[in-house]
């Protein structure tokens, strides 16, 4: 008889062991039954903490938010660009921890309000460099968007470190759009060297804020 006394279900231990899976079968292949498997329990006992699917990867949303900021303290001598460049680039890596990690987070509620420091901070911020309310907001929605698409592109290509999906061959592409010679040269810029690129364009997105709203 096995009396190892197993941890409680919660919906935090659910959600952990839905991340754990989720690197392992993708956001199509995670199921309540699958994770139900997993913990070795029954599927319906998972309905006492997520009544469905959604529910669910909104709890492993905010977990993976917890694991971004956790040990991160946010630095009081930051500019708004420190701030953005610092905030997004977290954000990326922390989304290519999973496998379809920005389909997770894409429209997902917080279950919490842990994120309300962090955005209280930026905003705190934004408005003492001379943004108002809207623009802070605006700002600041809009490279979380601009990263969150990114990394959902990249992740569309590149599911995880060192895969990449059949059909993004850039020399078969160019090959196959030899008739169209500047969309075939663009392969290599558009599939390849994602670092560099999402660099590039949060570079782009920032210095149009700077020029949109006039603050230096």
């Amino acid at each position: 008889m096995n009396t190892e006394r197993r941890a409680p279900l919660d919906r935090r231990r659910v959600a952990d062991t839905a991340l754990k899976l989720l690197n392992e079968v993708g956001l199509d292949g995670l199921t309540l039954r699958a994770i139900a498997r997993e913990l070795d329990v029954k599927a319906p006992a998972l309905y006492w903490h997520f009544e469905d699917k959604q529910a669910l990867l909104d709890e492993m949303a905010t977990e993976m938010y917890r694991r971004m900021v956790a040990g991160t303290p946010l630095d009081p001598a930051d500019t708004w660009r420190d701030r953005l460049l610092k905030s997004n680039r977290g954000l990326r890596a922390a989304l290519l921890g999973y496998r379809d990690g920005a389909k997770v987070f894409s429209g997902s509620r917080f279950t919490g309000i842990e994120h309300a420091e962090q955005m209280e901070d930026n905003l705190r911020l934004f408005t003492a460099a001379g943004f108002t309310l809207a623009q802070a907001v605006r700002a600041t929605s809009t490279t979380y968007l601009y990263t969150l698409g990114f990394v959902t592109e990249e992740q569309g290509v590149e599911p995880m470190a060192g895969e990449r999906r059949e059909g993004y061959d850039v020399a078969e592409r160019a090959r196959t759009m030899a008739d169209f010679p500047l969309s075939a040269r663009a392969g290599a810029e558009i599939f390849t060297d994602y670092d560099a690129h999402f660099e590039e364009g949060l570079a782009v997105v920032i210095a149009g804020i700077e020029a949109r709203y006039g603050i230096s």
